[in-house]
């Protein structure tokens, strides 16, 4: 082989390996295999069985990923009708799912925050106003966040793209920098309290977290529907009372050394002055969020699904060149979202339409036989937030826990409005806890600022608060709404 071949063949290799996990590839597929070959136990159908054999390979996939999420998903599909699991047309079915295309609008729409610079206006005026003390200006941060948490369903894109890069430069104006021993000025707080926000909004409002809808979703495969509205109303008391406290919890556990922060006001007006006045496309942007918003709200009552309202905003953009159709297509993030949640919800739906998520329900139901409806929720509940220590992400959790464990709590006596709205919530607030559970934590921690047993300390504390509140205050007002 001559020197030139070699260093070829070393290359498609190298780009082999960067491109396959080959050992976690491996770990996948005999995950799949382990559990297509166990017996299958009685009452449950030879292909619910192996459907869900490959439902857990896909789902250890987007764990471990050895291939990005897009790909694990689209073999997980191709398996499903390579067996003979499901019919080709059964394996595709994902794509035709409603809610599966609101949230990839609600993707695209949230480009044009981003894009027309309105998400870091409404950032600066927040600061201008409250960033007059590091206390403030974390709960500027926040604010900002809540505002455009519910047009963008990704929390990545509101922290990454919107407020880190902000909050960044601030610590910096301020000489909190983690290569100079300089962290915990300014910036260790501020990054700390902007992540927790996220985890909070994201419980928040249905279109502010990608995995939100697949609990949806799966609510609705078990009878229980909740709308745009319902979900946001749920919410509103314990979220609002949840970002007032826990800024001021990390204040208290955690406090920066820089406690008055005037220049970080001037900045922001600065800012906002170099901006100049909003530009029409921010004002159609504007415009378009709150159309959307009111529709979402009235989609209801005036016989609207949310997934219309949704393109019916992305085609106002469209048409207005805020957002260009080669925008559209730049969107990675709607696409690949687009593939793996089709899969995931044609899987979980299936399994439940071929009997097994109903036999798993009756098998678990009876350990709990004899305790009070409430008592066994909460203990489902806690075991649901605090397995989140063993995933990667909030997709992978909701995908293989949340229905059985709906299922099971519907099944002892749980009302299914209240087990599908907290589990939901617990969906986004269980992702406090690590530096890795959902896809802003490695954003905020990665930036150096906090070291990792402070980050996962500071974490469990705050879940405990967040428990309390939402439980508590949360239940109260639950039990105001109807929902128990």
């Amino acid at each position: 082989m001559s020197a030139s071949a070699g260093k070829v063949k070393g290359s498609l290799n190298s780009d082999a390996v960067k491109g396959v996990n080959l050992r976690r590839l491996l770990l996948t597929g005999l995950v799949g295999i382990a559990i297509w070959f166990v017996p299958v136990p009685e009452g449950v159908t030879v292909e619910a069985w192996h459907l869900l054999a490959i439902f857990v390979a896909t789902i250890v996939g987007l764990v471990v990923r050895p291939l990005p999420m897009g790909a694990v998903a689209m073999i997980g599909i191709v398996m499903t009708a390579l067996t003979g699991t499901l019919s080709i047309s059964d394996a595709l079915s994902g794509f035709g799912n409603r809610i599966i295309w609101l949230i990839v609008t609600a993707f695209l729409i949230s480009r044009g925050f981003i894009k027309t610079g309105l998400g870091a206006r409404i950032a600066y005026r927040f600061m201008s106003v409250l960033g007059k003390n590091s206390l403030g200006l974390a709960y500027g941060f926040v604010a900002t966040d809540l505002v455009l948490s519910p047009a963008i369903p990704s929390n990545t894109s509101r922290g990454g793209g919107v407020i880190f890069p902000i909050l960044r430069s601030t610590s910096r104006a301020y000489g909190s920098e983690p290569e100079h021993g300089s962290a915990r000025k300014m910036g260790a707080f501020l990054m700390v309290t902007s992540f927790q926000g996220l985890n909070i909004t994201s419980a928040m409002f249905l279109t502010a977290m990608a995995a939100n809808f697949l609990a949806v979703e799966f609510a609705g495969q078990q009878g229980v529907r909740i709308t745009w509205s319902d979900w946001a109303l749920a919410a509103l008391i314990p979220g609002l009372l949840s970002l007032l406290v826990i800024p001021f919890v990390i204040y208290k556990l955690y406090p920066p050394e820089i406690r008055e922060t005037p220049e970080a006001a001037k900045m922001a007006k600065a800012k906002l002055s170099k901006m100049g006045p909003m530009q029409t496309t921010e004002w159609i942007m504007l415009g378009t969020f709150l159309l959307l918003i009111l529709g979402w709200i009235l989609g209801s009552q005036i016989h609207l699904h949310g997934t219309v309202v949704a393109l019916t905003g992305l085609c106002i953009l469209l048409l207005t060149n805020v957002l260009t159709w080669e925008d559209i297509l730049k969107e990675r993030g709607a696409w690949n979202t687009l593939v793996w949640f089709a899969a995931v919800v044609m899987m979980a739906s299936y399994l439940n339409t071929l009997g097994l998520i109903p036999w798993f329900s009756t098998m678990v139901g009876e350990l709990f036989k004899g305790l009070h409806w409430l008592s066994t929720f909460m203990i489902l509940s806690l075991i649901y937030f605090y397995s989140h220590y063993f995933f990667a992400s909030n997709t992978a959790h909701i995908s293989s826990m949340y229905g059985p464990f709906l299922s099971v709590a519907i099944a002892v006596g749980t009302p299914g409005p209240l087990a599908a709205l907290m589990l939901a919530f617990f969906s986004n607030l269980f992702s406090s806890m690590t530096h890795y559970g959902t896809g802003p934590a490695p954003v905020f921690f990665g930036s150096g600022y906090v070291e990792l047993k402070t980050w996962w300390k500071l974490g469990f504390l705050i879940s405990v608060v967040n428990i309390v509140i939402w439980v508590g205050l949360g239940g109260l007002w639950w039990k105001v709404l109807g929902l128990w």
